[in-house]
């Protein structure tokens, strides 16, 4: 009894101090700093794999199921009758285009496909019938935009979005009239070259420059023309004024020919004519 009475006070104390956990070992904390792919292992970079046995037989195996593929879903070497091609065109998507019905059709039709055979003579005919090469189709594009932005920043800037473009309208509807210039350029810039103030867009022949002045309007007369070519270059109807409308002054003035045209419309400060 006294021996238990003596230890007890000890145990106590014991049970209360603070308890620290051993320091790692020195090759326990290298070996945890390691990556997990161990110590020098570093992941191939696809496309250097070293070829090893197990690769190349995988590859073999790979190219052996690829090369046994049935396509036609039958088992071993069948004959191809007309049951086994039809099982096959029917898992098509006929909507989207089958590429076996194509073929079959090239073979089974009585009649020759639609269209001439080419040849060198038909290629040298639509080459001289206007061909050309889609950088120079992009140049044309190019110039065909920057001509109408300019006359509508120098015919119509300080007009509205309908007044602008029904300025464009009339240079649309003149291209295509067959009576002026079949291009854009060529309608604005109609007998420029003719003296002052004898073409047919005053800012093409005033003497003048033709540098925007206003970045605002610029741009806005470039959006408005981006806009119009797309819907020219497609074929699209403009809609802001009728086909006929080929003629257009300000309020400003009233030129001798007003008198013989068709009056069509006011827009802004622009009035516009079709001829009788």
């Amino acid at each position: 009894m006294v021996a238990l009475a003596a230890v007890a006070p000890a145990s106590a104390e014991t049970a209360d101090a603070p308890v620290v956990p051993l320091d790692i070992p020195p090759a326990v904390a290298e070996l945890r700093m390691q990556p997990a792919v161990g110590p020098t292992t570093v992941p191939p970079v696809p496309g250097q794999q070293q070829l090893t046995p197990q690769l190349l037989a995988n590859y073999v195996e790979r190219q052996k199921a690829l090369h046994a593929f049935n396509a036609f879903g039958v088992d071993g070497e069948q004959e191809l009758t007309e049951e086994v091609l039809l099982g096959y065109i029917a898992r098509g998507s006929l909507d989207a285009g089958n590429g076996a019905l194509s073929a079959i059709a090239a073979f089974t039709d009585d009649e020759p496909a639609a269209g001439p055979t080419l040849t060198a003579s038909v290629l040298a005919s639509y080459i001289a019938d206007g061909f050309l090469p889609t950088s120079r189709r992009v140049e044309i594009a190019n110039d065909e935009r920057g001509c109408l932005a300019q006359a509508i920043y120098h015919e119509a800037r300080g007009e509205s979005a309908e007044g602008q473009l029904a300025v464009a309208s009339v240079i649309v509807n003149r291209a295509r009239s067959g009576k002026y210039p079949s291009s854009l350029c060529g309608v604005i810039y109609q007998n420029a070259d003719k003296g002052r103030y004898r073409c047919q867009f005053t800012f093409a022949c005033d003497g003048r420059g033709d540098t925007p002045a206003e970045r605002r309007a610029w741009a806005r007369s470039q959006a408005l023309a981006e806009e119009v070519y797309a819907q020219y270059a497609q074929g699209k109807t403009l809609g802001m004024l009728p086909k006929s409308a080929l003629f257009y002054h300000t309020v400003n003035v009233r030129p001798n020919w007003a008198y013989t045209y068709n009056r069509v419309a006011q827009i802004g400060a622009h009035i516009f004519y079709s001829p009788n």
